[in-house]
């Protein structure tokens, strides 16, 4: 039996531990096109260059505020190669989730935006086959992740994207 001095905290324990536990559940869901949904040939030519041009920084190294083949940072690197693909798109991971069309679904040469809380503070390239390229942070270099590591679904805020 639960003794009544017991039972005053544990009732308010209880519910803060099912609502943290069903808070994990609230984020969005990755979805994303796999290349068995999205053949190559169907991509757009705009997608198309913005995946070469993301193949193409493989191995560069990581500069925080960096935008060139000298270094970049995650939203340096999609500002880079959206470029070389005739698409201007805003300077930081949080504006360009904010001020680029949303998508449900990712697909190829679309944005994947992380966050632990609501604003973006990471963001990656979408590949097709559950990967992406993304410069992952200090002493590193762009480089090709999985997403099926529980980290980038644990932090998953959506998708985005303005090419065709």
């Amino acid at each position: 039996m639960i003794r009544s001095d017991t039972r005053r905290w544990l009732s308010p324990l209880l519910l803060i531990l099912t609502y943290l536990s069903l808070a994990g559940c609230a984020g969005p869901q990755m979805q994303m096109a796999d290349s068995d949904d999205t053949p190559a040939d169907s991509l757009s030519i705009e997608r198309a260059m913005i995946l070469a041009n993301a193949r193409q920084a493989l191995g560069l190294p990581y500069r925080y505020g960096g935008a060139s083949p000298s270094g970049v940072d995650c939203s340096g690197l999609v500002q880079m190669t959206y470029g070389a693909a005739g698409i201007a798109v805003p300077r930081t991971a949080e504006q360009q989730r904010r001020q680029l069309p949303q998508r449900k679904r990712a697909r190829p040469g679309d944005l994947m935006f992380f966050g632990t809380g609501s604003k973006a503070t990471h963001v990656g390239i979408y590949m097709g086959d559950q990967r992406m390229i993304h410069a992952p942070g200090s002493g590193r270099t762009v480089t090709v992740t999985s997403l099926s590591i529980d980290y980038w679904r644990e932090r998953y805020l959506g998708a985005a994207g303005p090419a065709p």
